[in-house]
């Protein structure tokens, strides 16, 4: 594993997006303008691979929470090992994320 976070990166040149825009807003040549429009479908690329990054962290939260309360749970009920729950769920979710800076691997 790397010291990197995971952290999304943005796939399209946000600057160069507001270029085209304030270029066709300012000076509307046809190529100007098609040159804006042409941003259009890598803007709507973006906007979903961040929907999908998004549904992707609301269902790992979701597993993760339903650890949390099953060991919850398993603790009140005097289960002989309650972690036991929480410990598959991060060993699941492990492999998926990088450690934060400042963070040392297991």
């Amino acid at each position: 594993m790397t010291n990197e976070p995971h952290i999304p990166r943005p796939t399209v040149d946000q600057e160069a997006v507001l270029t085209h825009l304030h270029a066709a807003r300012c000076r509307p040549t046809p190529v100007n303008i098609w040159t804006a429009v042409a941003d259009i479908p890598v803007l709507i690329a973006e906007v979903n691979r961040l929907a999908r990054l998004l549904s992707r962290t609301r269902w790992d939260f979701a597993d993760l929470l339903a650890a949390a309360r099953a060991t919850l749970a398993a603790h009140h009920d005097g289960e002989p090992d309650p972690l036991a729950y929480l410990r598959d769920a991060v060993a699941e979710h492990r492999a998926c994320t990088m450690p934060n800076e400042g963070e040392t691997s297991e």
